[in-house]
């Protein structure tokens, strides 16, 4: 399948129904993170007390659990990137959509939270390397002319 290049209006239409998944999909990681959490935790007590019997169904029902949780969070991450974007950070509710800029692949990027897309950055710069969508660069300002009248 041939990836699909944004421009901002058609990103920032995708926005509404991305945010939504966005928002499932951190919420589940954040589960998913509090049950893995849970499952280290009880296995270090284990370790701790010297091998006492671990109490088997809790930490199966656990299991079963994370393993519930993580599907559901992988698609719900599937939904948001079949529209053409790319999921980059869930804790922070980071997507960023591909683009052309200058005839050169890059990002638009996009956190939860901003009303419309502003940022981009170049494909190996990543979110640290964002650049306001609005600016002007030197090469594309229109010629001035020096000539005084």
């Amino acid at each position: 399948m041939a990836e699909k290049y944004f421009d901002r209006q058609e990103a920032e239409e995708l926005l509404p129904a991305i945010g939504q998944f966005l928002e499932e999909a951190r919420k589940q990681k954040q589960a998913l993170d509090s049950i893995t959490a849970d499952i280290s935790n009880a296995s270090l007590r284990i370790m701790m007390l010297g091998g006492s019997l671990p109490p088997f169904a809790e930490l199966n029902h656990k299991k079963a659990q994370r393993e519930k949780i993580a599907e559901q969070l992988s698609r719900t991450v599937d939904e948001i990137q079949q529209t053409g974007c790319v999921v980059k950070d869930l804790d922070t509710g980071l997507v960023d959509f591909p683009s052309l800029r200058r005839g050169e692949k890059v990002y638009l990027c996009w956190k939860l939270g901003e009303e419309r897309i502003g940022y981009w950055h170049g494909i190996e710069e990543g979110f640290a390397g964002r650049k306001p969508l609005d600016d002007v660069q030197p090469e594309e300002e229109p010629p001035r002319s020096s000539r005084v009248q």
